[in-house]
């Protein structure tokens, strides 16, 4: 058996990755689900990445985990990353999923192309959060979803902390520097970015020794296809 902690990214929270966990589940492991501080319906929305880690790591250390796979999904990325530097003895390997991989001194918004910084002053909310615009979340983010699961599942979004993608991370190690096993899980219709500046392998060659595994779907392929999901998720942890 093994033990998966897996990591939601921006403007979701734990609940939605239920329907992956499930699967892997029913092949006798054991799935954790924290929602990060901030990504609360009602948390406060002034977060920033430090307090985001730190929740984790309290989520952790109060399950009393050690020896498990920590999945991060796209803005996990940066958590994950930040997570691993601080206890790497506790954690036996590291998925990210679409996920951003940064190095010292880099912040998530550093890491995106220069049109979604746009995009944050004009979706920005007076608590400090932002959320999608439908368009975008349709287009670019769920474009493998029926209409009716693509408005179903932005209604059930939550705000996201604007400090989170500001704050730059703070690492004693960078990725291709630590010991910890890594796999990078890429879904080749993610159209998030623009191709010259797509997930892999801009992102994932910067974990320097890695696994990679593709499956097709988009961004959210939790939604669409978490069976599929799941079983690549297993065999990206798989020794």
């Amino acid at each position: 058996m093994t033990t998966f902690v897996l990591v939601h990214g921006a403007w979701h929270s734990g609940n939605h990755l239920e329907p992956v966990a499930e699967h892997i589940r029913s092949f006798g492991h054991e799935v954790f689900l924290p929602t990060l501080r901030g990504n609360g319906k009602n948390d406060d929305k002034s977060t920033g990445l430090e307090e985001a880690v730190t929740s984790l790591l309290k989520f952790i250390d109060k399950q009393g985990l050690s020896d498990f796979v920590l999945v991060g999904h796209s803005y996990a990325g940066m958590v994950i990353t930040a997570v691993a530097d601080r206890i790497p003895h506790l954690i036996r390997r590291l998925i990210y999923w679409n996920a951003f991989v940064p190095v010292n001194g880099e912040s998530l918004n550093d890491l995106v192309p220069p049109e979604f910084l746009t995009l944050w002053k004009e979706a920005l909310k007076p608590d400090g959060s932002v959320l999608l615009p439908y368009s975008i979340w349709r287009e670019r983010f769920i474009n493998d979803a029926t209409h009716e699961m693509a408005s179903s599942t932005y209604e059930s979004l939550n705000s996201h902390p604007l400090k989170t993608f500001e704050d730059k991370i703070s690492l004693s190690k960078d990725p291709s520097e630590m010991t910890i096993g890594k796999t990078y899980i890429n879904a080749t219709e993610d159209t998030c970015f623009p191709h010259a500046m797509n997930w892999h392998p801009r992102l994932s060659e910067k974990l320097g020794f890695f696994r990679l595994i593709q499956l097709s779907g988009s961004h959210e392929v939790c939604f669409t296809n978490p069976t599929l999901l799941a079983e690549k998720i297993i065999l990206g942890a798989d020794a």
